[in-house]
């Protein structure tokens, strides 16, 4: 005898499986072919991510850091070799921060807001005009939704790890 509960968590198992493989598989392709889309700028996806972040109003006088890693989730320890490379490459500069002697800021440099506005902005632009096609804005607005919603529950099972309470963006 077939019990619907157990059909029902089986379905709901099977195509969660499928929706982190696919989230996997993108994951992957963007890194693969984003990084195609500014490699002539001598950028990966995760530099990419990084000079987005610096970008933002927000974060015109630089990121600490810390707060760096917090925004693109990532661990101290990736991002400090990402941070390296790009201050080599000479996209973003590292100074003592003026309020926490212990902190760094992170800011662009000159030379990395060029890059990032005046050539890698347009290519990427492209590229996202490639990913979506076929994509209403609806579509985009719900897919969107859903994974703010995914994140979000995700946010709190990484607090729960560590102990800690998340609250929602």
């Amino acid at each position: 005898m077939v019990y619907p509960n157990e059909s029902g968590i089986s379905v709901r198992m099977e195509l969660a499986n499928r929706l982190f493989f696919r989230l996997y598989q993108c994951t992957n392709m963007l890194h693969k072919t984003g990084t195609r889309a500014v490699e002539a700028e001598g950028l990966t996806t995760q530099q990419w991510a990084v000079l987005g972040a610096l970008s933002r109003p927000e974060a015109e006088g630089g990121m600490s850091v810390g707060d760096l890693a917090r925004y693109l989730m990532v661990s101290r320890q990736n991002l400090a070799g990402l941070i390296s490379r790009m201050e080599r490459d000479g996209h973003i500069g590292t100074a003592p921060d003026g309020r926490d002697r212990r902190s760094r800021l992170v800011t662009m440099t000159a030379s990395g807001r060029e890059v990032w506005t005046l050539k890698a902005q347009p290519k990427i632009h492209h590229y996202y005009e490639q990913a979506l096609e076929g994509f209403s804005t609806s579509d985009l607005t719900h897919t969107l939704h859903y994974l703010l919603k995914l994140l979000d529950n995700m946010k709190r099972l990484d607090g729960e790890e560590a102990g800690e309470v998340v609250q929602g963006d």
